[in-house]
């Protein structure tokens, strides 16, 4: 028998989400603490929202807050995407070029 241990992020006595690390549950508390916080200061607008609407922003804003600060701060998000992409693309071009060079000295042989 295995003894499992899970933790659960509560909301007003609802299950939202289940955890076997103790760091991603506290992650993701503190993901929904900040989107409860965003959904309270854009409900205090004059920007009409629906209720779903209202949450959808707020959460997507809390899980992307490091570039929603850095755009706040006035500076430019980076892209971590393309980085990664640049990246494998560099790395591609380098194995392409190795694979070249010794189908070259393979010929040569």
């Amino acid at each position: 028998m295995a003894v499992i241990t899970r933790y659960i992020v509560e909301r007003n006595g609802e299950e939202k989400m289940t955890f076997v690390s103790k760091k991603d549950a506290d992650a993701y508390d503190k993901e929904l603490d900040i989107a409860e916080n965003l959904q309270a200061l854009l409900e205090e607008s004059d920007i009409e929202l629906s209720d779903g609407l209202l949450e959808d922003i707020s959460l997507f804003l809390a899980r992307n807050k490091d570039a929603a600060g850095l755009i706040l701060k006035g500076s430019k998000p980076k892209k971590a995407s393309s980085e990664k992409e640049d990246k494998g693309d560099k790395k591609k071009a380098k194995l392409a070029a190795v694979d070249t060079e010794a189908a070259e000295q393979s010929d040569v042989a």
